[in-house]
């Protein structure tokens, strides 16, 4: 007998907002299947509020953000979504307002949001297909990077070695000092040489909208990596060119068009630091982590 649920999952994060809707596929014999069906993503920067304007998201941004939770609402009635999750991470969890911006929210429109910390981030993260990718005796470091933090996991064995997040996200790097950033990446450096100093054959697995970008326009077939090399050359061609010409000549989206250049710095410095050769592009996030924490109930 076959079953269709439709779950779905709302991503606060620091450059973007993003709702995903996703179909559970559910039969006798087989595994669920996970198919999306919408994906709709709104380019509030709550970083630039939070990580530069003293910490506090802007009026104007809440009243977008109540307009974006009306219309996610609207969204997921027309589809008949039966359960849906909002989180909310790195910039929200940073405001000082945040607590009272989650509560206007649910005042005025319902939708309810829990701000969450790296680690419980990552971990619903890991929930995804990850799993698919870690089996076996290969290791590997896992990246995903946000507009406000990067969350790193080192996997060996299919088992977690040790997680950790930092404040090095993509707007944070456009905004902050360089002597800020520079001591930002001299810790994770640090601490990427640590954690992966005794393992052989190491990988590197990508996630966030920047990656993903990167991989669409290597134009690799889905499951084949992009190596160092490559994405190296990627970034030099796009550091030379200007924001302008980034979104003219590449149709980068705007709030696409600058974190791009942090985003794959941070990439390459990891790739560097672990000794990677090749990064894995499976095209999971937060999103997809909260739709299968939803259908596996651990999620409430």
């Amino acid at each position: 007998m076959l079953e269709i649920k439709k779950f779905a999952a709302i991503d606060i994060g620091s450059n973007a907002i993003r709702l995903l809707i996703s179909n559970v596929i559910i039969s006798d014999d087989k595994e669920p299947q996970f198919k999306k069906s919408s994906l709709v993503r709104v380019p509030i920067r709550l970083g630039a509020d939070v990580f530069v304007n003293e910490g506090i998201i802007s009026d104007a941004n809440i009243s977008r953000m109540i307009n974006a939770m009306e219309a996610f609402k609207l969204l997921m009635n027309i589809h008949g979504v039966e359960k849906y999750k909002a989180c909310a991470t790195s910039a929200m969890r940073e405001a000082s307002n945040g607590e009272v911006v989650v509560k206007e929210i649910f005042n005025k429109t319902g939708v309810k949001i829990d701000i969450i910390g790296g680690k419980e981030e990552a971990a619903i993260i890991s929930s995804t297909d990850l799993n698919e990718l870690i089996e076996g005796d290969n290791s590997y470091l896992y990246v995903d990077v946000g507009g406000g933090s990067t969350e790193f996991t080192v996997f060996s064995k299919g088992k977690i070695i040790n997680s950790k997040s930092f404040k090095m996200g993509t707007v944070r790097l456009l905004n902050n000092k360089k002597s800020v950033n520079k001591e930002m990446f001299a810790n994770v450096e640090k601490w990427i040489k640590k954690n992966t100093k005794d393992l052989k054959r190491i990988s590197l697995i990508g996630s966030g909208g920047n990656i993903n970008k990167l991989f669409k326009m290597s134009g690799r077939t889905e499951g084949k990596p992009i190596s160092f090399i490559y994405l190296n050359a990627q970034y030099q061609f796009l550091k030379n060119m200007s924001y302008d010409e980034r979104i003219s000549e590449l149709s980068l989206n705007p709030d696409r068009a600058d974190v791009i250049i942090p985003a794959t710095k941070i990439y390459l410095s990891a790739m560097k630091w672990s000794g990677a050769r090749k990064i894995y592009v499976p095209k999971i996030g937060l999103s997809d982590g909260i739709i299968k924490s939803l259908h596996n109930n651990t999620l409430t």
